[in-house]
C-alpha cells in the first residue's frame, strides 16, 4: 500500500515539484486548513460545547447569526492575521474588509470566506461547511500607497489563485484547487492531519440528479421552470429518462455530492425580490465554488454568462447560480438565451 500523502506534502509538491504555487500561498493554505480543523472540532462538540443555537445578532445581510457563525469567523481571522501571508480578509459575516493589523507583517494575498455555510442546518446535525477564496492583491502604481482597500477585492472569479471548501459531515473533507485540478483530503482525527483521498476529481458531464428548492417553483423564471418540468416528466417526457431530486439547503453539501457523483445545483433568481440578481454571494460562495467546479470539468453560469467572468461591483454582491454537470448547465443556460 502506498504511503498516505498529507496536505502539507501535497502542497509542497505543488510548489516545489510542479511549480503551481509560490511558498507564501502554500503556507496560507495550510493555515486555512488548520482553521478548518478548529471549526470542525467546534461543530463536532455541538451541544456539549455550548455552540448551538442563535447568537441573537444579525450579520451585514440582515440574517440572524448562529453562535457557530461567529465562532467560525473569529477562528479564521485569528488563524490568518499574523502569518505574514495576507494583506486583508473579507467575510460574509462582516460589513467591510478586515485589514491585517500593523503589528503583523502584511502579505500579498487577499482571503475571502463564508465561515459557516448552511447555518440553517447547524442545530439539526446536517452537513455544513466553510468556503474560501484566495486572490492576489493588485500591485499599486509607482508612487501610490501600498495600503489595501475594498476595491482590491473586486476581482472577477477567474483571477482566483486558489479556492475550496471544507465540509463538516460524517467525515471532515477539505476540497482544494490551486488551478491544477481538484483534490480531496479527509481529516484523520487520530493523526490530526488532512490526508489526500481523491485526486483529479471529475464531474460527469451528464446526470440524472438535480438540486433545487422546489418550494419556490412558482417564483422562478420560465427557463428554470421549463428545465425542472422536463426533469419531472421523466421517461415519458422530452428528456426520456427519470431524474432524482436532492436538496440539502447547504451549498457545500450539495456541491460536494455533485463533485462526487455528478448532478446540477440551481439557486436561481426569483420574482419575490426582482431587483436582486440572486440569493447566493458572488465573492464568498459562487466564485470559489465556480473555480472548484470548473477545475473538475463542470460548469457554472448565472443563466446568461460564466460566473467567473462577472466583474464584481461590491463586496456582498449576489448572483443567480447554476452549476454542476456541464451538459445540464449548458442546457439550462441555453433556455435563458431563448427568452
Amino acid at each position: 500500500m502506498s504511503k498516505p500523502i498529507s496536505l502539507t506534502r501535497y502542497l509542497v509538491e505543488q510548489q516545489r515539484v510542479d511549480g503551481h504555487i509560490p511558498s507564501h500561498l502554500r503556507l496560507l493554505l495550510e493555515v486555512v486548513a488548520r482553521a478548518c480543523k478548529s471549526i470542525s472540532q467546534a461543530v463536532n462538540k455541538g451541544d456539549l460545547g455550548g455552540v448551538l443555537g442563535s447568537a441573537s445578532t444579525e450579520n451585514v445581510q440582515g440574517e440572524m447569526q448562529k453562535k457557530l457563525d461567529i465562532i467560525a469567523n473569529e477562528v479564521l481571522i485569528e488563524a490568518n492575521e499574523w502569518g505574514g501571508h495576507l494583506a486583508a480578509m473579507a467575510s460574509e459575516e462582516m460589513e467591510g474588509i478586515y485589514v491585517v493589523p500593523n503589528r503583523y507583517p502584511q502579505g500579498e494575498y487577499l482571503l475571502l470566506f463564508d465561515p459557516l455555510d448552511g447555518s440553517s442546518n447547524i442545530d439539526v446535525n446536517v452537513s455544513i461547511g466553510t468556503i474560501f477564496s484566495v486572490l492576489k492583491k493588485p500591485e499599486g502604481l509607482p508612487g501610490q500607497s501600498q495600503g489595501v482597500s475594498e476595491q482590491d477585492f473586486l476581482q472577477a472569479g477567474a483571477q482566483q489563485v486558489a479556492a475550496g471548501y471544507c465540509v463538516f459531515g460524517p467525515q471532515t473533507t477539505l476540497v482544494l484547487t490551486v488551478g491544477d485540478g481538484v483534490a480531496m483530503f479527509t481529516l484523520d482525527r487520530e493523526q490530526g492531519s488532512f490526508i489526500l483521498t481523491r485526486e483529479n476529481v471529475q464531474i460527469p458531464p451528464d446526470t440524472q440528479e438535480f438540486a433545487i428548492n422546489m418550494s419556490n417553483m412558482r417564483h422562478w423564471d420560465e427557463p428554470v421552470q421549463r428545465y425542472v418540468n422536463e426533469c419531472l416528466a421523466g421517461k415519458e417526457g422530452p428528456r426520456g429518462k427519470d431524474f432524482n431530486m436532492r436538496w440539502v439547503a447547504s451549498m457545500v453539501a450539495d456541491v460536494h455530492r455533485i463533485l462526487t457523483r455528478g448532478g446540477i445545483f440551481m439557486y436561481p433568481w426569483d420574482k419575490r425580490e426582482p431587483n436582486k440578481p440572486g440569493k447566493l454571494r458572488l465573492m464568498y460562495e459562487a466564485n470559489p465554488m465556480g473555480m472548484v467546479v470548473e477545475q473538475a470539468g463542470g460548469a457554472i453560469t448565472n443563466g446568461q454568462q460564466r460566473i467567473l467572468d462577472i466583474q464584481p461591483t461590491k463586496l456582498h454582491e449576489r448572483v443567480s447560480v447554476i452549476l454542476g454537470s456541464k451538459n445540464e448547465v449548458e442546457r439550462v443556460t441555453s433556455y435563458h438565451a431563448k427568452l
